[in-house]
Parts: C-alpha cells; structure tokens; sequence
C-alpha cells in the first residue's frame, strides 16, 4: 500500500506529492514546487520527518511552477528526471517565462533522463502506476492512475469544479475536453483525484459537478 502526503508551495500553490511504499519507504516525488530555500527546507524536512527514501522525481508536466524544485531535489537526492517528450520544450523555457511574469529567478531543471509515454507503467514497491496521456493543458500532460488502491495523480488536467487553463502556449481546450473525458471519466466513480492545485476530488463528484464537463 502507498501513502500521498501533499506540500503546497510557492507562488502559485501548487501541489507537491510525496507518494511513497507503506513498507520499503521509498517515495515518488511527483512535481517538486519548492522556489524559495526556506520552500526547499521544508521539502526535505517533510521526507526526513517521514522517513522517506526518494527513488524517482517525475514531473505531470512542465510548467515553471510544477519544475521549481526539480535542480534541488536532483542535487539532494542524485534522482533522475522522468517527463513526457512533448514537455522538454516546456521544460527548456520555464525560466524565460517565469522572467516574463516579473517573479524571481529560477534555477533551471536539469534536462529530463528518461521520457515516459501513455502505455507504460510506473512501480513504487507493489503499486502499479498506469500512465495516462491527457495534453490540452500542456501539449505533453500525463497522469498517473493507481488502479489497486483507486486514486490518480492528476496534474493541471482536472481540478475540483473545474479544469486546467487552456490559454497558456501549447494549450488547447477541445484537446483537454477530450482528454479528460476519454481517460479520466471512464474511472469508477470512487476513484480519488490528486490535482496540481487545489483539494482532492473524485471523479463521481466531477462527473456530477463539474460545469465545465
């Protein structure tokens, strides 16, 4: 069995997810959002409260505030970066847009390690991860569905009531639309929805709830 504690951090509070292995302690970090030292200390005193082992750094997808602490939890803890392909040019210019909103400097990501594609999966001890391709919000969005213990990490496609913009570069809402009804939708009812913002959700309460579907 697998835990998902959630950080929210910088700017933007975003949702940080820790999902590790009940037994081993071996921990995912999925979208590092720590921007400030102070951000990236209580990163790393989270995982050392829990007695976490981090073994993979995966971002949803690539925008700036979901890469903020990619260098440092690279540089803490020797992981290697795992993204979908169509988020490297994402990834590449998260500084340049970070510049443009008038925020602070950030410290690059290193350049992805390994590209994850719709199909595969991902382990963490016993759980299975099924990686669903779901771009609209982003041209290379993934989410990673636990089908054993029924929940998704969601990234920015699908919120509590509502859904991830669409206006950002490279973003497109009929392509979102059909993403999250083609893949998400169809998950039973219970399944809970760990979102890159925001309170967790079901799908059942979306599918009843959501205006935007």
């Amino acid at each position: 069995m697998t835990t998902v504690h959630t950080l929210t951090q910088n700017p933007v509070q975003e949702n940080t997810y820790l999902v590790y292995d009940n037994d081993t302690k071996e921990a995912i970090i999925f979208d590092p959002g720590a921007f400030t030292p102070a951000e990236e200390k209580e990163l790393t005193a989270t995982i050392d409260r829990l007695g976490l082992r981090p073994v993979k750094l995966i971002n949803t997808h690539c925008h700036f505030d979901h890469v903020f602490g990619n260098a440092y939890v690279v540089g803490k803890y020797g992981l290697q970066l795992g993204i979908h392909p169509l988020e490297q040019p994402i990834l590449e210019s998260a500084p340049m847009i970070v510049q443009a909103y008038g925020m602070p400097p950030m410290t690059p990501s290193p350049a992805p390690d390994y590209f994850i594609h719709e199909g595969e999966t991902v382990t963490l001890g016993s759980a299975t991860f099924e990686v669903l391709f779901c771009p609209g919000h982003s041209p290379g969005s993934i989410c990673f569905y636990n089908r054993q213990e029924d929940y998704i990490i969601a990234g920015d496609v699908l919120f509590r009531r509502s859904i991830g913009r669409t206006d950002l570069p490279m973003g497109d809402h009929d392509t979102l639309i059909g993403s999250i009804l083609t893949k998400l939708m169809p998950l039973p009812d219970d399944t809970v929805v760990y979102p890159g913002h925001g309170p967790t959700t079901t799908i059942g309460e979306e599918r009843r709830e959501n205006p935007f579907l």
